[in-house]
């Protein structure tokens, strides 16, 4: 009997370091980052929100980009950025410049994430 409580003691405490090792098993550390790049006209900035170790949302909070012309691409290359959770992802043809900005600024708020 008093091995049969030391066992269930020993699995009981084993499942819950495995529970707590699963939580912190993201890329990034959560929180809130901040990061800027250069776009074509001025500097660009993101906000980067991490959650459970995971990029989950990324804002641009400033640019100085044409608009209406850059507004896909401020929209597209973060959601590929969420989606493959890494900042390796192809640039939008014809605004390789502002893509890149974008994705400059993400790993500058990303790097005291890591």
């Amino acid at each position: 009997m008093k091995n049969y409580k030391q066992l269930l003691i020993l699995l009981v405490v084993a499942a819950l370091a495995l529970a707590v090792g699963c939580q912190s098993a993201g890329k990034y550390t959560d929180g809130v980052y901040t990061g800027s790049g250069e776009g074509k006209n001025g500097p660009l900035k993101v906000e980067v929100a991490v959650e459970k170790g995971k990029i989950k949302t990324i804002t641009v909070l400033e640019h100085s980009e044409t608009p209406g012309l850059s507004d896909p691409i401020l929209e597209k290359i973060p959601q590929d950025i969420i989606k493959k959770q890494s900042t390796e992802v192809s640039v939008v043809s014809g605004a390789t410049v502002t893509s890149n900005a974008i994705i400059q600024a993400v790993n500058d708020a990303i790097k005291t994430a890591q």
